[in-house]
């Protein structure tokens, strides 16, 4: 038995949850992870996972066995790095979660740059508006907006998004051009956007200097996917309130037309997040930097 890996996939089965999640993210035969860890078990002499049909569940002296083995493997993957870093330039696989308006809007037109600096290093991108674990599916970090509320997790500001409330030319000139966000809720079809976590219809929000609007889900339809969102809109389906760089290339071109533009709520804040303790790799610094230098400016932009 290699006992550093099987320590390794142990540890793996711990964070994922399940031996099949921990294949996946170890790019590992199922049959493999449970033989390295049954093997571990054995030279221990200890059970340190029960299983079920339907899930895994850490018995104490695994709980135990995790704790110490995870600082163990932390102060190597350091030791590892501090040597790898100071004589290599950074390589392997960087696992990146973002939502789909800003991976196509931010991330991905930026990629090509980070990429040139850094070609060893493969980016897996997972996009989707969903909220990923990120311990359990084994992701370095994820772009984030919304607050930071998650105090087990270090999150890096990237920048601001401005809001833009916007409609087709067409359906404009069907419905009228409204002048005050009341307007919406009695003369217009909204397509809001549905939170894909919660299941709710997020507000579409306004401020007018010390005046606050909040309009809630009304006749029209739901999304709960960003891109799509911009999509409906395009499609003449109602009025959206979306990032402005999720639509700012349609009114460009004349395909949205923005409203109400003198109600703006407040900008959207945007984060990196990644858990605090896990080792930082030298692919992982160097996208943090990247992306906190090339993000700000993007929404700067875009704001």
């Amino acid at each position: 038995m290699d006992q550093l890996l099987a320590i390794r996939v142990f540890a793996r089965v711990v964070e994922a949850g399940a031996f099949t999640r921990a294949a996946d993210s170890l790019d590992m035969p199922l049959a493999t992870v449970s033989k390295l860890v049954r093997s571990l078990e054995q030279h221990l002499g200890v059970k340190l996972l029960q299983r079920t049909t339907r899930r895994v569940t850490i018995t104490s002296e695994g709980a135990a066995y995790y704790e110490r083995s995870s600082r163990v493997l932390k102060e190597i993957e350091d030791i590892d790095s501090s040597f790898a870093s100071a004589h290599q330039r950074p390589r392997g696989r960087l696992r990146i979660d973002i939502g789909s308006a800003t991976a196509s809007c931010v991330l991905i037109p930026a990629l090509p740059d980070f990429i040139a600096l850094y070609p060893d290093i493969r980016v897996d991108l997972g996009v989707s508006d969903r909220r990923v674990d990120l311990i359990g599916e084994n992701v370095d970090c994820v772009v984030r907006g919304g607050s930071a509320e998650e105090l087990s997790l270090i999150a890096r500001p990237l920048g601001r998004a401005s809001w833009v409330t916007c409609a087709t030319p067409e359906y404009l000139k069907q419905h009228g051009r409204p002048t005050h966000p009341d307007q919406l809720k009695s003369a217009h079809r909204i397509v809001s956007y549905v939170s894909p976590r919660t299941g709710r219809v997020m507000p579409m929000r306004f401020q007018k200097g010390s005046e606050r609007i909040e309009i809630g889900g009304v006749q029209g339809m739901g999304i709960n996917e960003s891109n799509a969102h911009v999509a409906a809109a395009l499609a003449g389906l109602g009025v959206i309130q979306t990032f402005s760089f999720a639509a700012k290339d349609a009114i460009a071109r004349g395909e949205l037309v923005a409203v109400l533009s003198a109600w703006q709520p407040d900008p959207y804040p945007f984060f990196l997040v990644y858990p605090p303790d896990r080792h930082m790799s030298h692919r992982l610094r160097v996208f943090i930097e990247w992306a906190t230098h090339r993000f700000a400016h993007k929404f700067d932009r875009a704001t």
